[in-house]
Order: structure tokens, then C-alpha cells, then sequence
């Protein structure tokens, strides 16, 4: 929370030993927290923040600490005001009563993920599912990274990463007649569920029967399948024997860090369902556009649209999500009973998601990252802070600089933030690769948009089409303040080096990728270097103002504003 208000409001952070003082003109009173740690890239660590009524950093005038939840409808208040940030103005009672329920939601949830954790730390032996099951505090500058409005405790043991929840996929079957379906690659999205669905003596051998007698077999995740079951349009086409609902049955899957993707470490597909439960800032159920997009990326990708990429970065991959397949109504639209098909790479244990590596894990120990770093360090012979700026450096060249020159080259945009970068890793724990997964989250710059029509013969792109200036803005949030700069927050929080030396080495890799003719289309990375302010989308008002981010318009998904480009920091 102060984390987010401080970079909002424009609030500046002292140094180590300082107080950040925060105004809050509504209710006549500020509050205060000693700065443990100040962060270029937003990473800060406070003391516990006190209440002043004298609106003063006067240790004299402070009240006992305050709790999570008093704080956030403080905050919530003054934003609703008018007096905070103009972008963080909404309907006063229904932003503050919102923010107020979601942050205690998010407090609860993570206080329990801390226990568990804390009792039994040790991880699986599977790397990337490891490195899933890591992020224990989410989204280090959101007001509520672990909100998840609708599932009560139980079902949290269960479908919860953090928690290390698994669970048997809920079947359907489906009549032809109501089932959509596409598969750009692979095996026939039908036949591929269906072999998925035969579990033989230990499972329900029946599924085997209804998936050889022309009934089509749909997986869903449990607490989908109980929901979807009482709507209306669902109901209907039950009743009308169209869709049978089997139940829960086979194999368990894993649930991944965005909880709706779901892994099993002997399956050849990872799935991804849609899970209408209402997860930080959004409902996440696939639309038909996103379903179609993975398909057609997986086109674009064998048109050889990434050649040039390949060519200079040989080990970046994007994850292809190759195939999809949708219930629909009788009218055709969506029930939200649907599957997208994810590919299982080669060599994915090596990869693990960005997110997990930077995760802080509170009362265990430090980060993956951290533990990483030190261990290369001692395994060398070399100072820590030393070895983390080589980390940044290789990151910035292997993971960011593909995916910046993708879109000088092609137009197309990739929203890789921490959850959505898996970084491949060699037997040392140097990062060698960086790979792209999600089948939502690509953007398509106006001017690269007749290029990818070219290839496709197609007429128009579900690729998420916009202005290159707005694509420009969303990239700068997504590849920099949130994906390249994660790593410099976790290590300079945690004291293996200065800030500004791994600032230092974020640029000089920037430098290198515009000296190479990498970024000469789009100037992003130019941009990067050069600007004294950069776009940064503002959590905290997103949340205020109610954005559902995945059904928004792409003009005003969320809330931006600009901020001081932590780059400038670098040394």
C-alpha cells in the first residue's frame, strides 16, 4: 500500500533511517513509517506505519502502528477525496468499501500462505512447478496481490499454489452441436482431450465409452464446474441433454501461479481454463478473441514472423498455445466452459517463471534469486554484488533484448511481466533463454499491423491492435518497471548489492541491443535511456476505480501516469 501510494502521489523516499510522511488531507492526519530500505525501482521497505494527528513526522505525535486494513481505507479515502492523484478518483463509498474488502481478503489469504510455508518449506523437486508455487506475497506494488473474491478456505487448500493445492480436472461431455473448436498445430483438439480423459480401472473407464461415442469431452476447472452448472444458459442445454456433467475424475493437476493454468508433470499439455472468480482486478474467463489469438499466434509463428529474432537470439522461445476448444449456447456465444491448449517445452524444468525467482519468502529465507546469486558467488570465489550485476547483464541480453527486438522488428508487442517470463537457466543458475507464455497478453502496433496481415492472409488480427504510442507505453510498464527492474528490486532489497550499479548494468545492456540495431524500429530501448519520466501503470488507482482489466478497452485498461525513470539512478 505505501509502496504503491508513494509512487502515485508523487511522494518522494528518503533514505534509510528517513520517515515517509503521507498527507491525508480528508481526515486530517498523516501517516508515518521509517524507511528500511529505499528502492529506485519501487522496491521500498517501511516499519510499521503510525498514525500522526498532528500531520507531522514528530515521533512525539505518534499513535500506535497501524494494521493493513486501516491503512488501506485511509488511503482509499483520501484517493476518493479528490485531494490525492486526479487518476485515483472514483464514487467515494464504493471505492473505499472495495479497496477496504479486497486488501483484507489479500491480507488473510497471505498471512495463511505464510504459515503453511513457514511449516513446511521445502519445495518439490520440480523446478518450474517450484518456482510456481513461489510467490507467497504476489505483486510487490499492488494494494491487493492476493485478493481472490469468492473462494472460501477449503477450496483454497485446494486450487491454490501457495498452498501447494492440487486437484482432479471436473468433466463434461458436449453434443458436437454446441461445441466451437480450433487447432493451428498438433493433434486434433478433440482427440487430444479425449486421450486426457482415458483413465482406464483407476479413473471412471466410462469417460473412455462417452469419448468414443461422439459426444465431445471438456475438461473444467472444479470450482468453474460447480458455478457454471447454476447458470442459466447452462442449465438449459443440460436439460436439454446437450451437456452432461461427469464430475470430478483422474489424475491430479497442479494449479500454476495465475491459478487457472494448470500443470501436471506427466501430461504433454498444460491446460488453461477459465475461472470466473475475480482475481486481484479481473474475472479470468477466456474470451473468444483470447482463445483464437493463441491460435493465431502459433500461424504467425510458423510463418517465420520470429526469423530475424531467431537469428540473433537463437534460445528465446514464445510458449504456443496452440489450440483451444469452447461450449456454447445455443445461440453460439461462449458458457465460459472452454480450454486453451498450451505446449509443454522441451527442456522446462530448466525454465522457471520470473515471479517465483524475485518472490521475498518472509520468515523461510531470501528469494530464489538471492539464494542464487550467493551461490554462484561463493561456488566462485567472488564477491555477491559482483556476480548479481553479471545476473542483471545476462538477463537484460537474454531474456528483455529478444522480446524489445520482436517488436522493433514486427510490431508485435509482448506482455512479459514477471508471471508471464520464464527464465531458462544453465546447471549454474545463469540465465541463458527467456520465454513468453501466455495467449492473452500481445499487443500489435498499428504500424505493424498490414506486416502481420501479409503473412496470415487474413483481413483483420485478434492481436490486441493499437497505436504504437499506447503499445509504447503498456511495453515500458510491462518489459522494464515490471520484468528487467524485478531483479534489481529483489537484490538490492535484500542487500547482495547497490541499486545503482544494478541499474548500471540494465543499461549498459540497453546500450549494447541500440549499438546492435536491435531497437532501431520502435526507439523503446532509446527511450528507456534517455527519458527523464517513463509510463507507469498506477495499481492502486486501477483498483480504486474498478477496472476489470480484461474486458476494458485497450486505451483505458488501466490507469497510467508518469514517474521519475528509475534508470537515472544507474551508475
Amino acid at each position: 500500500l505505501l509502496r504503491c501510494w508513494s509512487r502515485e502521489a508523487g511522494l518522494p523516499v528518503p533514505g534509510p533511517g528517513g520517515r515517509l510522511v503521507v498527507p491525508l488531507a480528508s481526515s486530517g492526519v498523516a501517516v508515518v513509517a521509517e524507511v528500511l530500505h529505499r528502492s529506485a525501482v519501487g522496491w521500498h521497505r517501511f516499519g510499521p506505519p503510525r498514525l500522526s494527528v498532528a500531520q507531522s513526522a514528530s515521533p512525539d505525535a505518534l499513535a500506535a502502528p497501524l494494521d493493513a486494513v486501516t491503512l488501506a481505507a485511509l488511503l482509499a479515502r483520501e484517493s476518493a477525496s479528490g485531494d490525492a492523484p486526479e487518476a485515483g478518483r472514483a464514487d467515494a463509498s464504493a471505492s473505499v468499501a472495495d479497496l477496504v474488502e479486497r486488501a483484507a481478503e489479500s491480507v488473510r489469504r497471505v498471512a495463511s500462505f505464510l504459515a503453511d510455508r513457514q511449516a513446511a518449506p521445502a519445495g518439490t523437486a520440480d523446478g518450474f512447478l517450484d518456482a510456481e508455487q513461489a510467490l507467497l506475497l504476489g505483486h510487490l506494488i499492488h494494494p491487493a496481490p492476493k485478493s481472490r473474491d469468492g473462494i472460501s478456505d477449503a477450496e483454497a487448500a485446494a486450487y491454490s499454489p501457495e498452498l501447494r493445492g492440487s486437484f482432479p480436472l471436473h468433466w463434461f461431455a458436449a453434443d458436437p452441436s454446441i461445441v466451437a473448436h480450433e487447432t493451428a498445430a498438433g493433434p486434433d483438439v478433440r482427440s487430444l482431450l479425449a486421450d486426457l480423459g482415458q483413465f482406464g480401472s483407476s479413473g471412471r473407464p466410462e469417460l473412455s465409452k462417452i469419448a468414443g461415442s461422439g459426444r465431445v469431452l471438456a475438461p473444467a476447472h472444479p470450482w468453474q464446474a460447480r458455478d457454471l452448472v447454476s447458470r442459466p444458459a447452462v442449465r438449459e442445454l443440460i436439460e436439454a441433454g446437450l451437456l452432461e456433467p461427469l464430475g470430478p475424475v483422474g489424475p491430479r493437476w497442479h494449479p500454476t501461479s495465475s491459478l487457472r493454468t494448470v500443470y501436471r508433470p506427466d501430461a504433454s499439455v498444460m491446460l488453461k481454463l477459465s475461472l470466473g472468480l475475480r482475481i486481484t482486478n479481473s474475472r479470468r474467463e477466456n474470451t473468444r478473441t483470447e482463445l483464437a489469438r493463441g491460435a493465431e499466434v502459433n500461424r504467425l509463428l510458423d510463418t517465420g514472423i520470429a526469423s530475424q529474432v531467431a537469428a540473433a537470439y537463437p534460445r528465446f522461445r514464445i510458449v504456443r498455445d496452440p489450440a483451444w476448444l469452447a461450449v456454447t449456447t445455443f445461440g453460439g456465444a461462449l458458457t465460459n466452459l472452454d480450454v486453451s491448449v498450451r505446449e509443454v517445452p522441451d527442456g522446462l524444468g530448466s525454465a522457471a517463471c520470473l515471479a517465483g525467482l524475485v518472490a521475498p519468502q518472509p520468515g523461510i529465507g531470501p528469494s530464489r534469486l538471492v539464494a542464487t546469486v550467493r551461490a554462484i558467488a561463493a561456488r566462485a570465489g567472488r564477491r555477491p554484488a559482483e556476480v548479481a550485476a553479471e545476473w542483471i547483464r545476462r538477463h537484460i541480453d537474454h531474456v528483455l533484448a529478444p522480446m524489445i527486438h520482436l517488436y522493433a522488428t514486427t510490431g508485435i508487442g509482448l506482455e512479459a511481466h514477471q508471471q508471464n517470463t520464464l527464465v531458462a537457466r544453465d546447471t549454474e543458475g545463469w540465465p541463458v533463454a527467456g520465454w513468453f507464455r501466455d495467449n492473452q497478453g500481445y499487443y500489435l502496433a498499428e504500424s505493424g499491423l498490414p506486416g502481420v496481415l501479409r503473412l496470415t492472409g487474413a483481413t483483420e488480427s485478434s492481436l490486441a491492435v493499437a497505436d504504437d504510442a499506447i503499445v509504447d507505453d503498456r511495453l515500458t510498464y510491462y518489459l522494464l518497471f515490471n520484468q528487467a527492474l524485478a531483479p534489481v528490486g529483489a537484490l538490492g532489497s535484500e542487500g547482495v548489492a547497490d541499486e545503482a550499479e544494478l541499474l548500471g548494468a540494465v543499461r549498459d545492456g540497453l546500450e549494447a541491443l541500440v549499438t546492435r540495431g536491435h531497437d532501431s524500429r520502435s526507439g523503446l530501448a532509446r527511450r528507456w535511456l534517455d527519458a527523464d519520466t517513463l509510463p507507469c501503470k498506477a495499481n492502486l488507482a486501477t483498483r480504486i476505480a474498478g477496472i476489470d482489466e480484461v474486458i476494458a478497452p485497450l486505451d483505458a485498461q488501466s490507469v497510467y501516469l508518469d514517474v521519475p525513470n528509475p534508470l537515472k539512478e544507474a551508475r
